[in-house]
Formats: C-alpha cells, sequence, structure tokens
C-alpha cells in the first residue's frame, strides 16, 4: 500500500538517465545544473496567483472510474506535469481489500494515498487527481513523478490477481502512458518494492508483470478512445 510522508528532493529528477546520455563529467554536470534551473522555474511559475489549472468536482481522470476522494492530507496540490514531469507508473498491492483502501485513504491520520484502487472485478476508483501528487511511494522524487495504482488482494495469495483486474488496471495504465508520452516497459511501470528507499515488498512474487506489460501494450495498439468516452 502506499507510504506516509515524502523524503528527498526532486529539482535532480531524471538526472541519471538524461544527463549520462549527454556524455562528459563537466556536460552531465551542466545538464543537470540547466535541468534544475529549468524545473523550479516551471514550479515558480505555476504557483502564481491565478495560475493553478482548474479542478472540477468529482471529474476523473480515467473513464468509467469512480471518483472517492482521499483526505487532503495524504496528497499536496500541483499542476504535473508543467510543475512535475509524470514518467512513472508504480504498481502496488493493497494487503486488504478495496474497500479498506478506500477507508484508509480517506482518514486524514493515514499520511498516504495512491491515485487509483482496482477492485478484482475491474471496478476503478480514482482517489487523487493526476495532476496532484499522491504520497504512495515513500519517496518524493517518485511521488512527483509517477501515478499510483493500488489492486485490491495480498502478496502472497495468487489469487488475487483476477483477469478482470488484470485487463483494467492495464488499461488504466497504458491511457497513463499516452497522457505522458512514456513507454510501457519495466523502467517506467515499475513495483513499489522498486521504489528507492522503500521497506514494502509489493506487488510481490504472484504479479505477472509478463502478462501485465503484453496487455498494457496490446492497449496502446489500440486506436486510442475517445476523449469523454
Amino acid at each position: 500500500m502506499g507510504d506516509a510522508g515524502e523524503s528527498g528532493r526532486s529539482a535532480g529528477q531524471g538526472f541519471s538517465r538524461r544527463a549520462l546520455l549527454l556524455g562528459g563529467a563537466g556536460t552531465a554536470l551542466a545538464g543537470a545544473a540547466a535541468y534544475a534551473v529549468h524545473d523550479d522555474l516551471l514550479r515558480w511559475w505555476w504557483r502564481l496567483p491565478g495560475r493553478k489549472k482548474p479542478r472540477t468536482d468529482g471529474a476523473v481522470d480515467y473513464g468509467g472510474a469512480r471518483w472517492v476522494p482521499a483526505a487532503p492530507a495524504n496528497w499536496r496540490q500541483a499542476d504535473r506535469p508543467d510543475d512535475y514531469t509524470i514518467d512513472r507508473v508504480v504498481i502496488h498491492v493493497v494487503q486488504g481489500g478495496y474497500t479498506d483502501a478506500l477507508r484508509v485513504f480517506q482518514s486524514p491520520l493515514h499520511g498516504a494515498a495512491a491515485h487509483y484502487v482496482v477492485r478484482k472485478d475491474g471496478q476503478v476508483a480514482q482517489t487523487v487527481r493526476e495532476l496532484d501528487v499522491a504520497y504512495h511511494a515513500g519517496n518524493r522524487a517518485y511521488n512527483e513523478r509517477s501515478i499510483g495504482i493500488e489492486h485490491e488482494g495480498f502478496v502472497d495469495r495468487p489469487s488475487s490477481f483476477t483477469a478482470a483486474m488484470y485487463a483494467s488496471s492495464a488499461r488504466l495504465t497504458a491511457g497513463i502512458c499516452r497522457r505522458y508520452g512514456f513507454p510501457a516497459d519495466r523502467q517506467h511501470i515499475v513495483g513499489h518494492v522498486e521504489v528507492p528507499g522503500t521497506d514494502h515488498t509489493d506487488p510481490g512474487p504472484h504479479w505477472n508483470w509478463k502478462l501485465y506489460l503484453d496487455l498494457v501494450r496490446a492497449e496502446l495498439r489500440r486506436p486510442a478512445p475517445t476523449p469523454g468516452a
């Protein structure tokens, strides 16, 4: 499940991949500095009065999702991707039921929430807007750059992961990949266990990564859905 709190600094997000591709230590440092300045300017711009993106009560980013808002203490307002680049999906497992996740995300004492929760039968709830930073990964930079998806069930129970859940979650992830322009691969779709500094083990050994990525890529080969559909 999502982690409480945030840690680390995000100004250099993407440095290891972007800067090192430029080659040479001096070039890498210059690239990192330029990226940090650009990132800080974007954040400053979107914090000016009147720069906040419009929000509609009850509106969802994924068609068919139920809007079940998390407590404001479990996320923070942002204007992504203008202030923070989104280039990750983090896969979580609740260690409990769908309603359990929704209940704790609505509690301000929990200190964490993911953007989405997927039920065994494929029902999807959205609890935090994709614009905003959900506290789900236990790592500030990852929270700022990612969308978190919780899945009903338990890491040690293979039966938790149903065909309906995989298919529904794959459609959700494919839409996120489309919206933010990143590939459906294991560098950009990761488990909570892979987040630096985490002590979580989800989605666990029974999560079928090959099946999941195949489903996400199959969705991406389909024509993009009509907005609002």
